[in-house]
Parts: structure tokens; C-alpha cells; sequence
């Protein structure tokens, strides 16, 4: 690739679905198996064919996302090319790739929404020869996805939100590269000049499928695991695949993690990820349980949960929540496991 390869991130949406964390941050800093989901979303780039050769553009929503998301960046990605565009008017996907145009002069682009995480190999993009390639699963029921439709010859025809049949489950999950970024600024203008929305928004896949129209080639490129940080329950699933994934940072069932943080009497079900600053006494964590920094944990059982930082956990047993930073949760102690979803700086005695 001669031109610098763009890599486009929009996250401007409100997160509502991820209600209450994202009254207090943005949805890509919420935080699963031990990191923000924006981590794991900067750690599928690490295969691109040309790391040096790129440029991240993040299109964010305004006040939460503008003033956080830079900040995160330069802290924990100093070394990289980047740009942020804010948009202030939720008109969709192709609106917010159109703000971005003065980023997108030409060359090749990745268009990656941030709460797709899957597993793929980005090194075949430097040979690759289709003018555009979209990541898709086979999914059961693909009714609230997205499609692509693929011809007699293999290359896609044409892409289909919310499709009303069940005979096409390749549903794209929400990350394409495009060839040329001139191409697809080109399709978004037509798109919008002809007026092709849905629900009041433009869609990405309906502006490449103008591109198609005009001639581009489109194949699709098949992937077996795919997840979701887009709501709570979503997260949490999520959360136990990677766990799964990379194991326990507990030094008995993972070795070669550090075991760092401070325990009296507590027993260890992995997978968990603990952040070493924790301290955790009287306690039973996992499985499936993640520990952010400075918790602090006593008398309690938790599991298949995410603990943000600065959580302070008493005498409670949970399963399948979602607890906010600098969250207390102090309960009665009498076993009772309970099920919460609660945001950062609260407070919940029960």
C-alpha cells in the first residue's frame, strides 16, 4: 500500500443500551476482561500489514466522547497518527464517514464500528486485489442484522438491513475495507443526494451498495467468532469468551501473568482477570469474574461479573453484573446472589 491506510472508527452513538455506564463515558470505555472494550478493539489492528503505514481517524459523539476519548488515546496510544471528527447530529453511518473527508483524501480504508470485536487476520490486505472486502458470520436468525447478498459468481450484489426472510444468514458485522476511500466519499454523496435512509439515517452498506452499482468488486471474507459490547448482557457474554481466551492472571493457572494483589482467604474459580492494585479478603472470585483496579472486596462471591476500578464490594454475592468505577455495593450478606447493573460513583446498600 503506497497510500497510508486509513482506519476509521465511528463511535459517536449515545450508548443507550449500555444505560447507566455511559451517563459518565462513552461506550468504548467500558470495560470487559480486564481492559476498556477499545482495547481489544486497538489489539485486532495488530496483524494490519503495515502498521507504520497508518492512520486512525475516531469519529466521536459530542461532550462525553470528545472530551475523553483524545485524552485515552494519547495516553495509551502515544505512538500512533491520529484524528478525531465529532459529530453532533446522529444522521447515521455514511453521515459521520462524510465529516470525516478531509481525512480520507484517498488510498485505502477499514471501516471497524467500536463495538465489533471479532477474531480475523488483517495481513491478507496486502494482496488483496476486490475493491472491497466485508467481514461476515452465518448467524441463526439474521432478522436484526444486516446482510450481504452474494450473486451466482460470488462477489455481493447488494446489502440488506433488517432483511424480513431467513434464506441469507451471512450477516455483516460491522467492519469493511474499501480499496479506495475516493470511491466510497463519491457513493455517500449520491446516497445522499438520492435521499437513501432508513429510519431517518444513512447506512454504510446502502452507499456501498451504490459503489457496487457503479461496478466495484465486493467479495466477503467468513469469520467464526464475533462479539458484541453493544448492551449489557451482550458485554457480559463477551466478557466470558475472553476470559476464556487469554485465561486467569491468577499465577497458579497462568504462569507466565503476575499475581499481584492483595488476598486473604480467597479462593480462585478461572478464568478471572484481577487487576494486581485489588484487594480482595474472605472472598470467592469467578468464574468468569473481572477485576478492575483498586476494587476492594470483602465476604463476597463474585461471578460471570465486571467490576470497574475503585469498586468497593461487601458482603455480596453476585453473578451476571456490571458494576460502574468507584461503585459500593454492600448487601446483607445472607447468600442471596444478585443480578445488578449499576453505574460509577453509586451507591447500593442492601
Amino acid at each position: 500500500m503506497t497510500e497510508s491506510l486509513k482506519i476509521v472508527i465511528p463511535m459517536a452513538g449515545w450508548g443507550t443500551r449500555m444505560r447507566p455506564h455511559t451517563w459518565s463515558k462513552p461506550k468504548p470505555l467500558v470495560s470487559v476482561a480486564g481492559k476498556t472494550s477499545l482495547e481489544h478493539l486497538m489489539d485486532m489492528f495488530k496483524t494490519l500489514p503495515d502498521p507504520a503505514n497508518t492512520e486512525y481517524v475516531f469519529i466521536l459523539g459530542p461532550y462525553l466522547g470528545e472530551m475523553q476519548i483524545p485524552a485515552f488515546i494519547a495516553e495509551h496510544y502515544p505512538q500512533l497518527k491520529v484524528h478525531f471528527v465529532v459529530q453532533h447530529e446522529m444522521k447515521g453511518q455514511s453521515h459521520a464517514l462524510a465529516l470525516a473527508r478531509k481525512h480520507l483524501r484517498r488510498g485505502p480504508l477499514i471501516i471497524c464500528f467500536s463495538d465489533t470485536l471479532m477474531e480475523t487476520d488483517f495481513s491478507f490486505l496486502s494482496k488483496e486485489e476486490a475493491d472491497g472486502v466485508a467481514w461476515v458470520m452465518p448467524v441463526a436468525d439474521p432478522r436484526r442484522f444486516g446482510v450481504a447478498e452474494e450473486g451466482v459468481d460470488g462477489w455481493v450484489k447488494r446489502f440488506i438491513e433488517k432483511p424480513q426472510s431467513m434464506d441469507n444468514n451471512l450477516v455483516v458485522v460491522g467492519c469493511y475495507y474499501l480499496k479506495s476511500s475516493e470511491r466510497l466519499l463519491a457513493a455517500i454523496d449520491d446516497q445522499m443526494q438520492r435521499g437513501v435512509m432508513l429510519k431517518d439515517e444513512y447506512f454504510l452498506t446502502d452507499s456501498i451498495s451504490i459503489m457496487i452499482e457503479g461496478g466495484a468488486k465486493v467479495r466477503t471474507k467468513v469469520i467464526s467468532t464475533w462479539l458484541d459490547t453493544g448492551t449489557i448482557e451482550a458485554t457480559l457474554d463477551t466478557n466470558k469468551h475472553l476470559l476464556e481466551k487469554i485465561g486467569s492472571n491468577d499465577s497458579t493457572a497462568s504462569p507466565e501473568r503476575v499475581e499481584g494483589f492483595k488476598r486473604s482467604n480467597v479462593e480462585i474459580i478461572d478464568p478471572v482477570s484481577i487487576h494486581e492494585s485489588a484487594e480482595i479478603s474472605n472472598s470467592t472470585i469467578g468464574p468468569y469474574a473481572s477485576i478492575g483496579a483498586d476494587c476492594r472486596i470483602e465476604n463476597s462471591q463474585i461471578a460471570e461479573s465486571i467490576l470497574e476500578a475503585g469498586c468497593e464490594i461487601k458482603d455480596a454475592a453476585l453473578s451476571r453484573s456490571l458494576i460502574g468505577r468507584q461503585a459500593k455495593v454492600h448487601a446483607r450478606g445472607d447468600g442471596r446472589v444478585l443480578g445488578l447493573n449499576i453505574g460509577d460513583n453509586s451507591s447500593v446498600m442492601l
